[in-house]
């Protein structure tokens, strides 16, 4: 049915039209027209813009404050460091693990997580081979095996290549190499859930410079590893070995080309923004900045110096609290000198609370564990005894499974083709 303008017009349901008057042209089913002939002097095929509906603009829900997901790996860290307990090590691990899997963003630098994982295998084997190689000061009973021991000058004391290697010797290696790995992958899982650059639009304004080499610095990595996988994928594609000393080292030019590419584009774009640039302070701020900073510095220093030593506990909470506020005071001060503005700010609510609390609650319950139950959280390799799994300390590494139920969920990435 022709319109008014000399088109014809073409329901979306595909039904007649029924034209109310000799003019406009108006569908039986109430749908919009499309119109789809040709008129006019242009001769042109015009195709309208849809109109939106909600579906296709869901209302998204805020992200978590980087800074919470940092703080909740942090403290899994700290637990990791007051025990050797296998037991709770792995349970730390799956802990991490699972909220990895569950709140990973899909995005190229979430994807570092198996990197790290993979170095804390490395790490594992690695101190393990130390173990036999070099020997341990462990004494041991149980003897696995004998290497031909190499002799050493006498200035070499208390190195040895070779000789005999213990289970006792092992299992605390075992021990220890566990600890550290585990710390590695809570610092993985840091780096998979926050993202690097809101983390930088969080920090205060004294801080933003040294913020931006630290941002750079842990965002290498992930960047790293994703410019090796596509190069890899690519050369797959082509037919051309992606493994072996050949691959790698077809694979690690291009990868230092986009480094310094990558750089380059960095270093113009903060210059760009006027990085480094300071606004003018009375030279009072900037001396009492500078002597709240230092001050706040020393004090927390000597406070945690008072709290790690035995006579110190008095004055050690006391000389850390004020050298906190001195610091939090420098900082606040010195944010004056530095012109910034942010878009947008993450806002710390009450579901960043909770999953710093979460990790705080099951760094402190296992710093209770190892003062009041040493025994359970390091069981001893000399004599060899099998670890148990103390059960309050157990469930307290539980605790930090919160964030997989109160955080949201990372949004799905649409992969369906838009039309030509």
């Amino acid at each position: 049915m022709p319109s008014n303008c000399g088109r014809s017009c073409r329901p979306s349901c595909g039904q007649s039209c029924r034209p109310s008057c000799g003019r406009s042209c108006r569908p039986s089913c109430g749908q919009s027209c499309r119109w789809g002939g040709t008129g006019g002097r242009s001769g042109t095929r015009q195709t309208p813009v849809e109109t939106p509906t909600p579906a296709q603009h869901p209302h998204r829900t805020p992200q978590l404050h980087p800074g919470a997901w940092w703080l909740w790996a942090l403290a899994l860290g700290t637990a990791a460091t007051r025990t050797t307990n296998p037991l709770l090590l792995t349970l730390l691990l799956t802990v991490s693990a699972y909220v990895v899997a569950t709140r990973r963003p899909h995005t190229p630098w979430s994807r570092s997580y198996g990197a790290f994982v993979k170095l804390a295998a490395a790490v594992l084997l690695i101190r393990l081979v130390f173990a036999v190689v070099l020997g341990s000061p462990i004494p041991g009973t149980h003897v696995l095996l004998h290497l031909p021991e190499v002799p050493l000058p006498h200035w070499a004391q208390g190195i040895r290549l070779g000789g005999r290697v213990t289970a006792e010797a092992l299992t605390f290696a075992l021990y220890d190499a566990l600890r550290l790995a585990t710390l590695l992958v809570c610092v993985g899982a840091a780096n998979a859930l926050a993202n690097p650059s809101r983390l930088l639009k969080s920090l205060p304004g004294a801080l933003y410079e040294m913020g931006v080499a630290v941002v750079v610095a842990l965002t290498f990595a992930p960047h790293l590893i994703a410019d090796v996988r596509r190069l890899r994928a690519a050369r797959r594609l082509r037919g051309r070995p992606d493994r072996g000393v050949r691959g790698l080292l077809q694979v690690g030019l291009p990868v230092l080309e986009g480094a310094l590419e990558r750089s380059v584009a960095l270093a113009a774009a903060m210059d760009a923004r006027g990085y480094g640039r300071t606004a003018q302070v009375p030279p009072a701020v900037r001396r009492t900045t500078a002597a709240l900073t230092l001050g706040g510095l020393l004090g927390v220093c000597a406070g945690t110096y008072g709290l790690l030593t035995a006579d110190g506990g008095a004055y050690g909470l006391p000389v850390l609290l004020m050298g906190v506020a001195a610091a939090l005071a420098g900082l606040w001060l010195g944010g004056r000198r530095t012109l910034r503005t942010r878009y947008r700010p993450d806002r710390w609510d009450v579901r960043a609370w909770l999953v710093t609390a979460s990790g705080a609650a099951v760094a402190a319950a296992l710093t209770l564990a190892a003062t009041r139950d040493p025994a359970a959280l390091h069981p001893g390799v000399v004599p060899l005894v099998a670890p148990t799994l103390p059960l309050w300390p157990a469930a307290a590494v539980l605790i930090g499974l919160l964030p997989a139920f109160i955080t949201p969920a990372p949004e799905a990435t649409d992969t369906r083709k838009e039309p030509a």
